[in-house]
């Protein structure tokens, strides 16, 4: 029997009798099945949703906060119990999925006190005893779609923000792992009914949910062509959208950086969780001074990561989601190569310990070619592409140069060159020295084609809410600009 879906509260049998299998990616080992939601799942999560949302948001906010701050609680308390699933379906190492439960609690207590302290603004008024004042209210039924890399955090990203603005959500985890997210769900059960609910499912229930007339926005984190999708439906139905899309990001490693620093720095920045994430440095640039050293020591370095079973405490990579996947980053080696790239290190498929699972062994390129398949697609897996550079100017040039814009990365002592690529690199975040650092209170998305809106920060929350302009004249009087004209004088 499949796993039950939580509605209005409570977890509760779907009535879709379509199951997805949910699969172990590092062992292929059967885990559990969750059901393929369909219509009559999603209209009773939308009807929860709706009929709770008006009571929330006129909640108090310190009450909402209390109640956000105890879903933090019940979090870190369950982090080692989730961080289990969580590895088992995702592939992710033991130490990142708990980690990634922390941040998720994290991210609840952050949103607990900004949107306990923030409704609007006053803002000054056009004429004597008049007041005026923009409280943000929010939309209604937000529908969260969270991807593979990050189940747990990019929808938290999304409901926290949500709900401290007074929504309700409809929530559908990614089919590939959504057992961690009906775990997580569990935290929810100090929240008023309907305020949170989970339905699982593949992109025909997504799809369901884009064109559900009660659902009035949509959050998703996913690749560019179907967030373009999502744009392009929504808009004929001018519903609400935050999209936070792929991205093909720079990392830029300056003649004065320091290589004890950048090597390990940048062999994380794009290895982390095999290589799956949507910000990792899918570009290095190295200027020539030192790009030899850099690439003899990334090597090296890379050579002493343990790929393996991602339970064990000890392992720093594990597998890819599918066997897709790995048939996708293999295709798009191959091309890199033909393209002209120097295979330094790994390439191929393979089955560490014996482990029938989806692994591809940490590959190391160098001469890669830029406007190549390696700056044109986005690699989602655990490949280092190297490119040589001769100087500064030239790497700022070519890291800029791309249609899409969610991270950047460099490393160097030098003022100067950090802010003139600061300065010239289109993207949402900016690394300096500290690969892709979060902080909640800062907002997190993409330039060009890599989304539209922000998430975290207080960015984050209006992401979720709209601006109500109140004008009030506390004085009743006739205005002296009414009808009629006859008795007022043209203007000069």
């Amino acid at each position: 029997m499949a796993r039950p879906i939580l509605i209005n509260g409570k977890f509760v049998a779907a009535k879709s009798n379509k199951t997805i299998e949910v699969k172990n990616p590092a062992t292929l080992e059967m885990l559990d099945s969750v059901p393929a939601c369909g219509d009559a799942d999603l209209d009773a999560a939308v009807k929860a949703a709706r009929a709770a949302q008006n009571d929330w948001w006129r909640l108090s906010g310190v009450t909402k906060a209390d109640l956000m701050r105890e879903v933090a609680a019940k979090m870190r308390q369950k982090k080692h119990e989730i961080g289990k699933v969580l590895t088992k379906e995702t592939g992710k190492p033991l130490i990142e999925s708990v980690d990634c439960v922390a941040w998720c609690a994290q991210c609840f207590d952050y949103y607990a006190e900004v949107g306990r302290s923030n409704i609007g603004v006053t803002v000054p008024p056009g004429a004597d005893h008049q007041v005026n004042f923009v409280r943000k209210e929010p939309y209604g039924v937000v529908g969260c779609i969270a991807p593979f890399n990050f189940p747990l955090l990019l929808m938290v990203w999304k409901v926290a923000p949500a709900i401290a603005a007074g929504n309700t959500t409809v929530c559908k985890p990614p089919h590939q792992n959504p057992l961690s997210g009906l775990l997580l769900g569990e935290c929810y059960d100090g929240l008023p009914p309907g305020v949170v609910n989970i339905i699982t499912g593949a992109g025909d229930t997504g799809g369901l949910m884009l064109s559900h007339p009660g659902i009035d926005m949509i959050a998703f984190t996913g690749s560019t062509a179907v967030g373009k999708h999502i744009a392009s439906v929504a808009g004929a139905q001018l519903k609400k959208i935050n999209l936070e899309l792929g991205g093909i990001d720079p990392l830029i490693v300056f003649g004065d950086a320091d290589l004890d620093v950048a090597v390990p720095g940048a062999a994380w920045a794009r290895l982390l969780n095999a290589g799956q994430v949507c910000t990792s440095a899918k570009r290095i640039y190295v200027v020539e001074s030192v790009a030899e050293e850099f690439t003899r020591r990334l090597v090296d370095h890379v050579k002493t990561l343990k790929v393996g079973d991602p339970m064990d405490t000890k392992t720093d990579i594990g597998p890819l989601i599918s066997a897709d996947a790995v048939d996708k980053i293999e295709s798009q080696v191959a091309s890199v190569l033909k393209e002209g790239g120097k295979l330094l290190l790994g390439g191929k498929r393979f089955s560490p310990n014996g482990l029938k699972g989806h692994f591809f062994e940490p590959t190391v390129i160098s001469g890669v070619k830029h406007g190549g398949i390696a700056t044109t697609e986005e690699l989602f897996g655990p490949v280092v592409s190297i490119f040589k550079v001769k100087d500064a100017d030239e790497a700022i040039e070519k890291a800029n140069d791309s249609e899409y814009g969610l991270g950047a990365n460099i490393y160097t002592k030098s003022l100067e060159l950090a802010m003139k690529a600061m300065d010239n690199i289109k993207a949402g975040s900016f690394w300096i020295n500290d690969p892709l650092a979060d902080n909640n209170a800062a907002p997190f998305g993409g330039m060009r084609h890599s989304g539209i809106g922000r998430e975290l920060g207080a960015e984050g929350l209006d992401a979720f809410r709209e601006p109500k302009h109140v004008h009030m004249d506390y004085i009743m009087e006739r205005k002296p600009d009414w009808f009629p004209y006859s008795k007022r004088e043209l203007p000069e």
